[in-house]
């Protein structure tokens, strides 16, 4: 690598969101590191380092050489037979040619193709340096940054997502001298905005990152979360309690502050009337304070503030910390005690005039759906129909509660306060609040069956109204979160284990949707008019559309517990009736496909399948024989496998009526040899068309002893 040293690209800015900013700083490293590689710079672009903090983002790659190696140049020109004419002279489009690569005709040469022959002028030309170079890479990685709405400043004609004020561009200990966004790069950086307002000296590239750190910068953003962390623990020993910092919170207080000094404060202990989450929403989300919990998990009157500087007077920043909160403290408190004075029930009536989908009708309409789908799931799996329809109807109740108006987080959690407030039994109360489970990635579904129960009732209607209308998830766009409610109703079935089957409860679902909202989503023919509809047919499709909606869900969930793909094929070719079905039979296939007996038996199903398929299509779509002639045996082979087969059907009959595919499978495993026997000594095809249908109807048992599992011919992927 040519004259290699450190690069050191900062662009210094106002503050930038603090959401964004891993992501901003993330992009804008490969960014540098792909227009390196794209202009054939050698660099260590897999040591490069990402930095960033409010005001700047960086990059630092250890090793970046000085120049291009050199260039290779092809340009191809006209085609040999249009260029000469029939004396061999050159037309005037290969003179031109040439003279536009600044040659004469005869130093260009032939490039000989299966599709004929052209000229061609090839050069090597000498690489660029890197300096020549760097504005524009880094011009080109800004441009590819994820910023939905840049903005301009001043009079200036191009925009970034903040104003842009310094840049330092530094090769080792070289200025590599450019602009970028108006700004012209130096050695010149800027430190903390309070703490160290003049400029910072940058010597080279490599003492950059300790010359922000005198500067009172921390700009690698593990270092400042390290610091978050550690300056939160230190003011919490002070409260004598625990503190609650999540990694979101930690995230983005560690994007707001350079410099980090956690500071414990203090709030009114009568405020703890009022629900935590409402405290604590308030508190994290608002203010990007850190609550402190006691021993036992109860919130105290303890916070911790985390401000950007190191002051000589703490205690006013204390002071100021205290002061914005209260407001927000008191308001959750008369939101919670005006709630109070109206039973949750009171609110059904008032669903009656909003609007939830206009098809679809209003709130009060959905609720007496998912009431009704609730009492037919809590009879199928065990659970009180009263209570199930009980919290169905106080489902959507606390939206309309003045604390979830403000707090819109807090639905459901309100709705359990409110329940309880009033009387309503403790499950019920508890289901307002966990019917919402999951409400992210990793969160768990219910724990409790009445609300696994409404997540389902739920999530049906959800689902089956919003597709009958026609406003299915298209690309990137689901406004109805369909994709995240189909994986919380599979989730919801597989773990909590509720057997139910799939596609007839999306019956019922649509069967509760009003005729006009089945036909709103049915597209008008050539004509612009909406066509004949049958609506039993049109809820058979929704349905059909609707299962399969919520099995595609479930390829990354496998696939993030490591399920194989093929695995997961292979069980859908079978289409289980119920999701913990599904599940069952997708974990013995992944622990069936480990044996060593498995690619040879699946080879064989595969095998068995395109014979039959084969079979079928010269028969004109006939299926084969079900009965075995053992008179029409004439090899010991196809006899030895269909004892075998007989005898492993005959022992898996219970184990299959219990569900335990595990032990199906293993017991089919050990058909290996008489079915690898088979292959090997017998011909299917045999010219006595009674032995062919009877070796046929063999090949079919073999095939549905294990379809009754799953499509093993698909683990070959």
């Amino acid at each position: 690598m040519s004259a290699a040293k450190s690069l050191l690209i900062e662009l210094g800015t106002e503050e930038l969101p603090p959401k964004a900013l891993d992501e901003l700083s993330a992009a804008f490293a490969r960014g540098i590191c792909d227009g390196l590689a794209r202009r054939g710079i050698e660099a260590a672009v897999d040591e490069a380092k990402a930095y960033c903090s409010p005001r700047r983002l960086a990059v630092h790659i250890p090793r970046v050489a000085a120049l291009q190696p050199e260039q290779s140049v092809e340009r191809r020109g006209p085609a040999v037979n249009a260029a000469l004419d029939a004396q061999g002279r050159p037309s005037k489009a290969l003179t031109g040619f040439a003279q536009s690569c600044g040659v004469e005709v005869a130093q260009l040469e032939k490039l000989e193709t299966d599709k004929g022959a052209w000229f061609v002028f090839r050069a090597v030309k000498p690489g660029q340096a890197l300096a020549a170079l760097l504005p524009e890479i880094v011009d080109e990685a800004l441009k590819g940054l994820p910023i939905p709405r840049p903005m301009r400043w001043a009079d200036h004609d191009y925009a970034f997502v903040r104003p842009a004020h310094w840049l330092v561009m530094l090769h080792g200990a070289d200025v590599v001298d450019g602009e970028v966004l108006g700004l012209k790069s130096g050695r010149q950086s800027r430190g903390h905005r309070y703490m160290h307002p003049q400029p910072v000296h940058v010597a080279d590239a490599d003492g950059w990152l300790d010359a922000m750190r005198a500067a009172k910068v921390l700009a690698d953003p593990a270092e400042r979360r390290a610091r978050v962390r550690a300056e939160v623990a230190r003011a919490a020993q002070a409260t004598g309690g625990e503190p609650r910092l999540d990694e979101a919170l930690l995230d983005e207080i560690a994007n707001l502050v350079e410099w980090p000094v956690a500071i414990a404060c203090d709030f009114e202990r009568g405020f703890l009337a009022v629900p935590p989450e409402a405290l604590v929403t308030t508190m994290e989300t608002n203010q990007k304070f850190v609550p402190v919990f006691d021993a036992g998990g109860k919130l105290t009157e303890h916070f911790i503030g985390v401000a950007n500087i190191e002051s000589k007077q703490p205690a006013e920043i204390r002071k100021g910390y205290e002061r914005v909160i209260r407001p927000r403290f008191a308001d959750a408190k008369f939101f919670w005690d005006e709630d109070l004075k109206t039973p949750l029930a009171s609110y059904q009536e008032q669903l009656k005039g909003v609007t939830y989908q206009q098809a679809l009708g209003s709130l009060w309409d959905k609720s007496v759906r998912v009431a009704e789908l609730a009492r037919i799931v809590a009879g199928r799996v065990g659970v009180d129909a009263g209570a199930a329809t009980r919290a169905a109807s106080l489902s959507k109740c606390d939206l309309l509660t003045r604390m979830v108006g403000e707090f819109p987080e807090l639905q459901g959690v309100m709705g359990r306060y409110y329940a309880g407030h009033d009387g309503e039994q403790a499950d019920v109360a508890t289901a307002l609040d966990s019917y919402y489970q999951p409400r992210y990635a990793r969160d768990g579904i219910a724990a409790d069956p009445l609300g696994q129960v409404l997540a389902v009732a739920e999530r049906l209607d959800t689902l089956a109204g919003i597709f009958a209308v026609g406003l299915k998830p298209s690309g990137n766009k689901d406004p109805f979160a369909l994709r995240r409610a189909a994986l919380g109703l599979a989730r919801t079935l597989i773990e909590g284990k509720l057997e139910l089957d799939l596609r007839a409860v999306f019956i019922e679902a649509l069967e509760l949707l009003p005729d006009a909202a089945l036909l709103a989503g049915v597209k008008p023919g050539k004509d612009g008019k909406p066509p004949a509809v049958d609506i039993g047919q049109r809820r058979a499709a929704l349905a059909v559309e609707l299962v399969d909606f919520v099995l595609d869900r479930l390829r990354g969930y496998y696939a993030e517990q490591g399920c194989p793909a093929e695995a997961y094929e292979a069980v859908l070719a079978v289409q289980p009736e119920t999701l913990p079905d599904f599940d069952h039979r997708l974990h013995a296939v992944v622990e069936f496909g480990q044996l060593p007996e498995a690619a040879s038996l699946a080879a064989a199903n595969k095998r068995v399948a395109n014979i039959l398929r084969k079979q079928a299509e010269e028969d004109g779509g006939a299926v084969p024989p079900e009965a075995l002639d053992p008179a029409h045996f004439e090899d010991a082979a196809e006899r030895a496998l269909a004892d075998a087969l007989g005898v492993a059907s005959q022992e898996t009959t219970e184990a299959l009526r219990r569900g335990d595919y595990t032990s199906v499978l293993k017991r089919l495993a050990q058909l290996q040899a008489p079915v690898d026997a088979f292959f090997e000594q017998v011909l299917v095809n045999a010219e006595n068309p009674a032995v062919r249908r009877n070796r046929l109807a063999l090949l079919g048992r073999l095939k549905a002893a294990f379809g009754a599992v799953a499509d093993i011919a698909l683990l070959r992927g």
